[in-house]
């Protein structure tokens, strides 16, 4: 379980970068530049999430992972805006939270043993 959230978690730092990083270091080169740096880029991003997705299948239904890796992908992103690229983070970070937790609550339910 940890080697599937490590290895996704690791997947969204490389394609956050991928699809954002470009916008602050490459805004002044040609565009066909930034996609080639991007893609190889995205090369990374897929070494950890295609084997994140191996190994958790089975562990995880297929929707348990993809809520997993969206949540992951906003708190990647959250970092990502505030310390790279300098955004001022709003409450409306928060609240997309907040309804991702909603959406983690409901993919798992099924899944969490009940207490007693």
């Amino acid at each position: 379980m940890y080697a599937t959230l490590g290895l996704l978690f690791l997947s969204n730092i490389f394609m956050t970068f991928a699809w954002y990083g470009h916008l602050k270091t490459l805004g002044s080169k040609p565009l066909w530049l930034a996609i080639l740096i991007s893609w190889g880029i995205a090369f990374f991003e897929y070494c950890f999430q295609v084997p994140a997705n191996r190994m958790g299948y089975g562990e995880f239904s297929l929707a348990q992972l993809k809520i997993m890796q969206e949540v992951m992908t906003l708190v990647v992103f959250v970092g990502f805006s505030t310390l790279y690229m300098d955004s001022k983070m709003t409450l409306n970070y928060l609240w997309a939270g907040v309804c991702l937790l909603g959406a983690v609550y409901f993919i798992f339910r099924d899944t969490v043993p009940p207490t007693v």
